[in-house]
């Protein structure tokens, strides 16, 4: 009896909950715009028990290809419920232009209602292969690798960043993906924006929707003017795509393929700062900043110290300028300061603050006035200069000694110090030494002398056959002239072993540089594309293009992520490797 008054609520709250939903017929299309040889499909859905005398529009302008197929859904989920009843047509257009679908219409509770009118862009005819089915066809059709700039025309030192989408329409899956070649930033100074994870949202992509992911994202800040171009991002993507057939339950058969994918490249043309109002101070700070100049102590005795602490704080290239600096008068002894970076990465630009901090330490009795700092930049959202000025900074030394002053000079007073051979005391007493030397002529060292050239002799016989048969030896001299050059290029690379980034960043300046010393190519030109094709007209063998690409974007991928010291070890042996290997072909 309990059972059947549970089941009897249960069923109430349900028809209650379907009940209490706001009534609605929704319209959604596969693309809002098309070739005239494509098809769509526009599925009308109410989200309400009930509907009946469905009316659908009249498709002016369109061929129904299929429909209606009629689908009904219900779910229970957290205790809410939904429902949807759903009506799809496929449909061709029949000329091109904006196309207006009209309403559709069903009765509800003897009310009407009526979904919204949908805009359709019909192009010219795409070019479709004899078998739409083919995979790789659905695959470019499908997956889509995007770049997008948040602003094409930025000032030398703004901020802008770029941001790379995979988007995934419904109709297939992905299985894996890896990036074959990152992009380049050259003429950027860039920091990678950090994602937390890779979740997936939805988007509309030309119209239609997708699902996407943002895979990476970059803060990139132009170093100088031109047309500054962004290489592609290029990624292997492991596809399910179906093959229109079906199983024996009538589930879709898929295929899976693996398929290469590549983002356009952006051209970004940086813009120089206006020379109208520029300060003589100013030193290339770009964004928005707040300024301040502190003192940690103003009272204090001789020989104690205090700091002068000058920050810049705010939006913009925080790392790419120089803080002014503080001049003090010579009664205060200053040392070098202290930096000090605080600084995040944000979409538009560096967020946080950069600070010098001097020491400065007096040596009299006194009152002492710090000058008045200023500070300039330029902010790209007014074009416009703008420049702080702090107040004047008194320093009241209160003990020690005092200076000696008169109106025309002032003299310090300090104890003569002995100091090398400037100044010495007057002697008091002699020491004399005898000038008498022994006769150098029949000496040991005379003799020793004598003899040596003799000795050497037979030393520089063996020295010149040696060096005769090492200069023979071509194949060895090309090893050793080989592994001198390596060293040469990958030192500083060595020296930063240990540390990630630096040393990754150094091993393929280094590589960049050897090949710009030994192909006389210039930097900029520099892709996988253009090193592959220049070492084939030299006749280098394929292995040793492939393994000094593989080295080449090793070192490229290896900074954005975890590296042991064993591994770097690795990767520089690796880099030594290659370069000798590749300089005995040139």
């Amino acid at each position: 009896m309990k059972l059947k008054y549970y089941i009897s609520i249960f069923i109430s709250i349900l028809t209650l909950s379907v009940a209490a939903q706001q009534a609605a017929l929704e319209v959604s299309v596969s693309k809002n715009k098309l070739g005239l040889n494509q098809r769509l499909r526009i599925e009308f859905s109410i989200n309400k028990q009930g509907a009946d005398n469905f009316t659908p529009p009249k498709f002016k302008n369109f061929k129904v290809i299929q429909g209606p197929s009629q689908s009904v859904s219900q779910s229970w989920s957290n205790g809410k419920v939904s429902f949807s009843q759903s009506y799809t047509y496929i449909l061709k257009p029949k000329r091109k232009g904006e196309l207006i679908i009209n309403p559709a219409s069903i009765y509800i509770n003897g009310s009407a209602i009526d979904s919204k009118m949908v805009k359709i862009i019909v192009l010219d005819p795409i070019d479709i292969p004899e078998n739409p089915n083919d995979p790789n066809y659905i695959a470019q059709q499908n997956i889509h690798l995007i770049a997008e700039i948040s602003k094409s025309r930025p000032y030398v030192g703004e901020g802008i960043y770029v941001e790379y989408r995979l988007y995934v329409s419904e109709n297939v899956s992905v299985y894996d993906t890896s990036v074959t070649e990152a992009p380049q930033y050259n003429g950027f100074w860039n920091q990678e924006i950090k994602i937390s994870g890779f979740p997936v949202k939805m988007g509309k992509y030309n119209g239609e929707n997708y699902r996407y992911i943002v895979l990476q994202k970059a803060l990139l800040i132009p170093t100088k003017t031109g047309k500054l171009t962004i290489d592609p991002m290029k990624m292997d993507i492991v596809i399910g795509v179906p093959t229109g057939r079906a199983d024996f339950f009538g589930n879709t058969i898929t295929k899976n393929i693996r398929k290469e994918f590549a983002s356009a490249k952006k051209v970004v043309s940086p813009k120089n700062l206006p020379l109208d109002g520029k300060p003589e101070n100013f030193t290339g700070a770009v964004g928005q900043f707040q300024f301040d100049v502190s003192l940690s102590k103003d009272i204090l005795k001789a020989n104690e110290s205090s700091q002068i602490k000058v920050a810049v704080s705010g939006k913009g290239n925080l790392k790419l300028f120089e803080l002014p600096s503080v001049q003090t008068p010579s009664e205060l002894e200053q040392y070098q300061p202290e930096r000090k970076e605080k600084v995040r990465v944000a979409t538009d630009g560096l967020i946080g603050s950069v600070s010098d901090t001097y020491t400065v330490v007096p040596q009299y009795k006194g009152k002492y006035k710090i000058p008045s700092v200023s500070f300039s930049y330029f902010n790209p959202k007014t074009e416009k200069y703008a420049t702080i000025s702090t107040d004047g900074l008194f320093v009241d030394v209160t003990e020690g000694k005092k200076l000696v002053t008169n109106e025309a000079t002032i003299v310090a007073k300090k104890n003569v110090v002995s100091t090398g051979k400037n100044f010495r005391y007057i002697q008091t007493t002699t020491k004399l030494v005898s000038n008498e030397n022994a006769d150098f002529y029949q000496s040991n060292l005379f003799y020793l002398l004598l003899l040596l050239p003799l000795a050497l002799i037979p030393i520089g016989i063996i020295i010149a056959k040696n060096n005769e048969k090492r200069n023979s030896d071509v194949i060895g001299r090309k090893q050793r002239k080989a592994e001198k050059l390596a060293k040469k290029y990958l030192s500083e690379a060595q020296k930063q072993l240990g540390k990630k980034e630096a040393f990754y960043e150094a091993l393929e300046r280094a590589l960049h540089n050897y090949l710009k010393a030994k192909l006389v190519v210039e930097i900029a030109d520099i892709s996988t594309e253009n090193i592959t094709k220049i070492l084939q007209n030299r006749n280098v063998k394929k292995t040793t293009i492939e393994h000094f690409i593989d080295v080449l974007k090793a070192s490229d991928f290896a900074r954005y992520t975890p590296a042991t010291n064993t591994e770097m070890k690795a990767e520089f042996e690796r880099a030594k490797k290659v370069i000798v290997e590749l300089d005995k072909q040139l």
